[in-house]
Parts: C-alpha cells; structure tokens; sequence
C-alpha cells in the first residue's frame, strides 16, 4: 500500500473542521493532516481535535517543511494566490478552497506555477462530487427526461453574517454573497453536463439593515449549449423551511426532475417508471470523494475532476455575471 499523503490545513477556521471530520472517516492510512494557523495555539487545539501529525506557527513553517507532502489553503480568498503560488515554489501539491481567486489572471499564474512544479492543483468545489451532482449527471446522461428545456435551480436561506465576520470586507472575500458562495451554486448549475455559455445577473437592491453588509441576493439566468434555458436563485436572507431546504426542477420534453437543492432526495418522471432516488448521506458534501480524486491524481500524475482549468471556467462566467449588473 502507498505511504499516506502529509498533508498541512494552512488555516484553522470552520472550513478546516469541515475537512478534517470527513479526512477522519476517510481514514488515515490515506491521508495524514497537520496543521498550521497563525495562532500556534489554535494550531495544536486543532490537531489534538482531529488526530493530526503536528502543528505549525504559521503557514510559511508548514509550506517549508519537507515532511509536508501537499497543503490546503483554507484562509479567506484574499490570501489563496500568495499561499497557493508559494506551496508550489516548494514543491507542495495544493487543494485550494472555493472562489480560488478573485481574477482569471490568477488561475492563468497558477496554472504555469502548477505545470513548472509538476504538481497537483485541485479547487476545493467539493460540490462537483456530491452523490446529488453525480446522480442527476447520470439521469441526465441516460436522456430519462429527453430533451433539456428549463433548469431552475434554487438555493435560498436566511443565513446572517456577524458584523465583524469577515465575509463583510470584500477585499478579504474577494466580492459579495454570491461571489463568496453562490459560485458553489453556479457550478452545480453548470455541471450537469450540459455547460452554460450565456449569463447574466440581476441583483437586488442590498438592505442597510443589520450587521451583515453584504449583498446577499442574486438572480443569475442563462443558456446552456443545447439551447436549453436556466436559472439560479440566490439569497442568505430569505427565510426558508429548515433553514435552507428547497427544490430545484430541470424540466424536458419528455419529462421532469425534481429533486431537493442540497441534495435529500430526487424524483424523476419521464421515460420508465417514475423513480425516486435517495443519493446517500454517505458523503452527502462530496468531500471524501474530492479527496480521493486529489489523492488519486497525485499518484497518478493525472488531472483531478476539479483542476485549475474547470475552475477558471466557472471564475469566467462570474466575471460575466457582475459585468452584467
């Protein structure tokens, strides 16, 4: 068997407890995490929590470490360049969190950083794995509802910020809600097979009120390849039931799929019987399989699912969307 990959969380916020629970189940003969955080204090917290090989006082101790095999850069957007390119110059393989960063420029630098390394580079869109993505890949696949038309999508939830979060500067985010987050959104929209090649964005006046300043409501509507039409609905300050639940339909000529937009269930009627699918709850985010498509294109010297080129794809069709307002 292969020796674990070492592997350093460069940053000790909510996103690494995410990976690291699900790095914990995928288990550690596969991979082994450090950990790193400007606070060494928060940095040894954190690996005592989740079994980890060692702490580091800052990100530059752990990127210089020749134990550390790969990082993953799970700091604010603002600091995912600098951290990304420096890993690389190491030697570092490199999962980087989604929005990447904020310029197509940057994913272009990386990209040639990547290629001199002959390193991997996977973005952190652990979305694009998800047992829900997966599945309606494959119905859509098999043609179950013929000919595409309409896609409606819809993720919408009152979720506030706290006024000293720091979602609330966009030069640390990178931009609003929708840029921060809603980009998760936008490419499950576009990853169902189908790819978009026409968007625009309409987004509503943002509200003074409260402590979380953010615009956090857009309306993205598009085009797919084969002519059919979509549209996305974002918002974090909508109520919703259950705090998020939602359904999103993609609708053919031959019949309808509805399924819950996190992904609890999936309903599709067209050719065949009717079937209702449960995708698992698994790895009901995607992480483990992300991992494992981050591990398995290190090994093999392969591209993962979700490299720097696909996630330019989606960076660019933002671009489109905010040119568009």
């Amino acid at each position: 068997m292969p020796a674990p990959l070492r592997l350093a969380f460069l940053g000790c916020g909510f996103i690494t407890r995410v990976h690291s629970r699900n790095l914990r189940r995928l288990g550690r003969r596969h991979i082994v995490p450090s950990y790193a955080s400007r606070d060494r204090a928060r940095a040894e917290a954190y690996c005592a929590r989740y079994g980890g090989a060692g702490s580091y006082a800052g990100y530059a101790a752990a990127i210089a470490d020749p134990a550390i095999d790969a990082v993953v850069v799970a700091v604010p957007p603002a600091f995912h360049f600098d951290l990304t390119m420096r890993a690389l110059e190491a030697g570092k393989h490199v999962l980087v969190e989604k929005p990447a960063f904020p310029l197509t420029a940057e994913y272009e630098a990386a990209a040639a950083a990547r290629d001199r390394a002959k390193r991997v580079v996977l973005v952190g869109e652990n979305d694009h794995y998800k047992p829900l993505a997966v599945e309606l890949r494959r119905l859509l696949a098999r043609g179950v509802i013929g000919d595409m038309v309409f896609a409606h999508f819809v993720t919408i939830a009152r979720r506030f910020k706290t006024a000293d979060d720091w979602r609330n500067d966009e030069s640390i985010a990178g931009g609003d809600a929708f840029f921060e987050e809603g980009i998760h959104w936008l490419h499950f929209a576009g990853s169902l097979g189908p790819r978009i090649v026409r968007i625009e964005g309409i987004r509503p006046k943002p509200s003074e009120r409260g402590g979380d300043r953010r615009a956090k409501s857009m309306m993205v509507a598009f085009q797919y390849d084969n002519s059919a039409a979509g549209a996305l609905y974002y918002s974090r300050e909508v109520p919703s039931l259950l705090k998020g639940m939602r359904q999103s339909k993609i609708f053919g000529r031959a019949g309808i799929i509805t399924f819950e937009s996190n992904g609890l269930f999936i309903l599709a009627r067209g050719r065949g019987l009717p079937r209702f699918v449960w995708p698992g709850i698994t790895d009901f985010r995607g992480y483990r399989a992300m991992y494992r498509d981050f591990l398995g294109a290190i090994r093999t010297g392969g591209q993962p699912e979700m490299s720097l080129e696909r996630a330019m794809e989606d960076q660019q069709l933002m671009d489109q969307v905010y040119a568009s307002l």
